[in-house]
């Protein structure tokens, strides 16, 4: 089959489009749709200047998701004085999973010369999520726990090393199941912190002088078109499933997704698209009113939290109790 845009051959059929694309048409297409949600989202100020740059600091775990986000975004803006990319990774401490990662992490950042970090879960709390999964103190999924820590280590670092924004690699698929699961569990509150917190435009948003604000430019785009983008760039992508990765729920909405999707191509950008309105409703009802509650800082560690203690501070000291 053709490419609909040129005389080469295809090497992807997009079904929810109709488009047969070449590789140079297809990567230039996933290119054009981040930096349209850049656009979209405000992500650049204009207040933002040679004198006074914006610093963007990446999510970078090594695999396909984030290896393309910093990719196009080093490409995007490498010659932009108003933008200063830094690059972090979090090593989890998981055996034979992460060391892989770190690799290809650091073969990407050399290669493009970015300003890279990297911090551990044994550095920081003392612990490895291999030995998290052992003791499991709360009896949850390792992805709740990971998912704790690293949220708190991508905001502490973005405040130490003074981000203006947070960005992260979830992809079409990733917010799609994330908007059904937080509808099938009836949490309007979420899904109005959902919207505030990562999928409004910074024009939209509510004033969060406790956190740097986060965006996801890789959100308009599929799991498997990131990972065709990554093979067709030859990207050092570590493409490995966590070992530790059993989140039974979402794995249930993933695969739902997926049959969905492949009985009616769009399904993913039509949830979305619906989910967003929905949301801003939702951002508006709760974003500044009673169901707003107020943010303490954590008496261990400092950080914005409801409680006395931050969670992450709660499930640090519940695993080293056992």
């Amino acid at each position: 089959m053709d490419c609909d845009k040129c005389d080469r051959e295809a090497v992807m059929h997009a079904a929810y489009s109709g488009l047969h694309l070449c590789d140079d048409h297809f990567c230039r297409s996933v290119e054009k749709r981040l930096r349209r949600r850049i656009r979209d989202d405000d992500l650049l100020p204009a207040s933002a200047t040679p004198d006074d740059p914006q610093v963007w600091l990446v999510g970078l775990s090594g695999g396909k998701d984030s290896v393309v986000l910093t990719k196009i975004l080093h490409d995007t803006f490498a010659e932009d004085p108003r933008i200063e990319l830094v690059a972090l990774t979090i090593h989890e401490g998981i055996e034979g999973y992460r060391d892989k990662s770190l690799d290809a992490c650091l073969e990407l950042t050399d290669d493009l010369d970015i300003r890279h970090e990297v911090v551990s879960y044994e550095e920081e709390f003392d612990l490895r999520m291999d030995d998290v999964v052992e003791k499991d103190p709360e009896n949850m999924a390792a992805c709740a726990y990971c998912g704790v820590f690293r949220r708190d280590l991508l905001s502490k670092y973005a405040e130490e090393y003074g981000a203006d924004k947070l960005l992260t690699g979830h992809n079409l698929d990733d917010e799609a199941e994330t908007a059904l699961m937080n509808f099938l569990e009836g949490d309007v509150a979420q899904v109005a912190k959902h919207f505030d917190a990562s999928l409004a435009g910074f024009d939209e948003r509510s004033e969060q002088e406790e956190f740097v604000p986060r965006a996801k430019p890789l959100r308009d785009v599929p799991e498997k078109e990131v990972a065709l983008y990554a093979h067709l760039e030859n990207l050092p992508a570590h493409i490995t499933e966590c070992p530790h990765s059993s989140e039974a729920y979402r794995g249930e909405i993933q695969q739902l997704m997926l049959s969905l999707e492949e009985n009616h191509p769009g399904t993913r950008h039509s949830i979305m698209a619906g989910y967003e309105e929905l949301a801003k409703l939702a951002a508006g009802e709760f974003g500044a009113g009673e169901g707003k509650r107020e943010l303490n800082e954590c008496e261990r560690c400092g950080a914005p939290t409801t409680q006395d203690m931050c969670r992450k501070c709660s499930l640090v000291d519940a695993i080293h109790a056992v």
